[in-house]
C-alpha cells in the first residue's frame, strides 16, 4: 500500500487520503473567451512521469497539500503544504535518500 506523509500529522496509508488533481493551476482572468474557460475547468495534463498533484488528508487533519510524484512508478518525491513554492519537475530519476515518503508493503 502506498504511504502518503501528511506535512501536517506524519505518514498514513494511502486511504486516509483523498486525490485532488493537478496542483498549482493558475484561474484565468474574468476576461477569457469562453474556451479558455472551459480549458481552465475541464483540461489538465496527465502525463506519464512525474507530476504535481493536490491531495488531501480526508480521514485525519483534512488538510490539502501538494505531492511531487512518478504517476508510473508511484514513487513521491516530495510532499509540501499548499503555502509553499513548487519546485521544477525532476525528470525520471532516483530520489534522494532525505526526500523518500513511500513504502510499498
Amino acid at each position: 500500500m502506498l504511504q502518503i506523509s501528511c506535512p501536517f500529522c506524519g505518514p498514513r496509508d494511502e486511504i486516509e487520503f483523498t486525490f485532488g488533481g493537478e496542483s498549482h493551476i493558475q484561474r484565468p482572468s474574468p476576461e477569457v473567451s469562453d474556451s479558455e474557460w472551459a480549458d481552465y475547468l475541464y483540461c489538465r495534463d496527465n502525463p506519464k512521469g512525474v507530476h504535481h498533484e493536490r491531495w488531501q488528508h480526508r480521514d485525519g487533519c483534512r488538510q490539502w497539500f501538494n505531492i511531487e510524484r512518478d504517476t508510473v512508478t508511484h514513487q513521491i518525491y516530495r510532499i509540501y503544504r499548499m503555502d509553499e513554492p513548487r519546485y521544477p519537475l525532476r525528470s525520471l530519476q532516483q530520489p534522494a535518500k532525505s526526500e523518500v515518503s513511500e513504502h510499498h508493503a
